[in-house]
C-alpha cells in the first residue's frame, strides 16, 4: 500500500499539531512496511530525502515570502507532484488552502482528509474570509472519498451540514513519565506555584478572558503565556497586561520535554481553545498531569467530561485561580492521564489510522 501524506508543513515536526501527527504515524506506518511519503515545505529545515523510512518530497512553498497566499501555491505544488505518482491513498490533513486544487487531485487515488476544526469559526478572520472558508470546506467534503473527523464534535456538525460521515479517529499523545524539577530553575519557578496556558495567541483561543481574570483573581504568582506573541493580536496582549510583572510572556517553546515539565509542575492549566476538534495541546496536558481549566464547550466536555474545572468569564477564570488546588485533586489527574493510555495514546491512534486505510482499499473510491 502506497501512502502520501499532504497538508502539513512536514516532518520532522518543527511546527505543530499535525506535524507532529504526521511524523508519529508517517514512523509507525514505516515501520510495519508501508510505502510512506509525506510532502515538506522547501523551507523546512530537514533537507534530506528520507527521514526513518519515510519518502521526503520537498515542494517549493513561498509562504515566507508571500504570506497566506504562498500555503495555496504549496499546496498546489504538492498535488500536482502528486498527479505523477500511483499512490493507494492520499491523506489530506485540513482543507483549508488545498481543496481549492481539489479537481486536480490524482483521479485513481483514494482521497481520504481529515477536516480538521472549524476554521470559518476563527474571530480572526474578516467575515469575506470566513465565507471562504465555508466554501473551501465544502469542497474539502466534495472532493474527498471519504473524511477524518477527530472529534465527535466534528463528526455530528459533518452529518448535520451536509449529510456526509465521517471516521472518528482523535489526535493522539504520549504519557509523561519521567518529570525533572531542574528545569523549573530556568524560568524561575517552583513546583505548584505558577500557572500557565500554552496556546496559539488569537482570539478564539480565549487569552484575553484567562489573563483578564489573573488580573481579577489579584493573586501574586507567576502566570506563563506560551505562545508566539510576534503577531499584531499578541502585541495587543503584551502591551494590555505590562503593568503586571507576574504575567510573562516567554514566546513559543517548541522542546516537548520542556512544555511537559512546565505542565506537570504547574498548579492549574488552563486551556482556552473554543474552535475545533480533539485539540493537542489539551490531551498534552492530560497527558503530562496537569490539572486543567477548560473553556465550557462541547470540544472539551466531549474529552474531558468532568474531569475539569470550566469556565466562561474572566469571573470564573478568577475564581479558579482562588480557590483550586492541585494536590486536592488527584483522581482528575489519574482519570486523564488513563485516558491517555486507553484511548488516546500514539500507537493506538496509530492503528486506528492504519485500520481505516485497509477499510477504504477494500471499499475503494466512493
Amino acid at each position: 500500500m502506497k501512502i502520501a501524506i499532504l497538508g502539513s508543513r512536514g516532518i520532522p515536526n518543527f511546527h505543530g499539531g499535525f506535524e507532529q501527527f504526521a511524523e508519529y504515524l508517517a514512523k509507525d506506518l514505516a515501520e510495519k512496511k508501508y510505502d510512506v511519503t509525506v510532502y515538506n515545505s522547501h523551507t523546512h529545515p530537514y533537507k534530506k530525502k528520507t527521514w526513518n523510512g519515510v519518502r521526503i518530497v520537498h515542494c517549493y512553498d513561498p509562504e515566507n515570502k508571500i504570506g497566506t497566499a504562498g500555503q495555496f501555491i504549496y499546496d498546489f505544488n504538492c498535488i500536482r507532484h502528486a498527479r505523477k505518482q500511483d499512490f493507494d491513498i492520499i491523506l489530506q490533513l485540513g482543507y483549508t488552502s488545498s481543496s481549492v486544487w481539489g479537481r486536480l487531485l490524482p483521479k485513481k487515488s483514494i482521497i481520504t482528509t481529515n477536516m480538521d476544526g472549524l476554521e470559518w469559526k476563527r474571530s480572526k478572520y474578516s467575515k469575506k474570509v470566513q465565507r471562504f472558508l465555508q466554501y473551501a470546506e465544502s469542497l474539502g467534503v466534495r472532493f474527498s472519498d471519504y473524511l477524518i473527523s477527530d472529534s465527535e464534535g466534528i463528526r455530528e456538525y459533518l452529518q448535520d451540514k451536509y449529510n456526509k460521515s465521517s471516521v472518528f479517529i482523535p489526535y493522539g499523545a504520549l504519557p509523561f513519565e519521567n518529570p525533572d524539577e531542574a528545569v523549573l530553575s530556568s524560568y524561575k519557578l517552583l513546583k505548584n506555584q505558577y500557572s500557565l496556558l500554552i496556546a496559539r495567541l488569537e482570539p478564539e483561543n480565549n487569552i484575553e478572558t484567562i489573563l483578564d481574570g489573573v488580573v481579577l483573581g489579584k493573586r501574586a504568582e507567576d502566570f506563563l503565556v506560551i505562545g508566539k506573541h510576534e503577531t499584531t493580536f499578541g502585541k495587543y496582549l503584551k502591551d494590555k497586561y505590562k503593568a503586571y510583572p507576574n504575567i510573562k510572556f516567554t514566546g513559543a517553546i517548541y522542546d516537548i520535554s520542556i512544555l511537559n515539565n512546565l505542565r506537570w509542575f504547574s498548579r492549574l492549566y488552563f486551556h482556552g481553545h473554543s474552535v475545533g476538534g480533539t485539540n493537542p495541546s489539551l490531551l498534552e496536558a492530560m497527558a503530562s498531569g496537569a490539572l486543567i481549566c477548560a473553556h465550557e464547550n462541547v470540544f472539551n466536555k466531549t474529552i474531558l467530561e468532568s474531569d475539569s474545572f470550566y469556565f466562561s468569564s474572566k469571573e470564573d477564570v478568577a475564581s479558579l485561580l482562588c480557590s483550586i488546588q492541585k494536590n486536592d485533586h488527584p483522581a482528575i489527574l489519574k482519570n486523564n492521564m488513563d485516558k491517555i493510555k486507553n484511548i488516546y495514546r500514539w500507537d493506538i491512534i496509530t492503528g486506528q489510522y492504519e485500520a481505516h486505510f485497509r477499510d477504504i482499499m477494500k471499499k475503494g473510491k466512493s
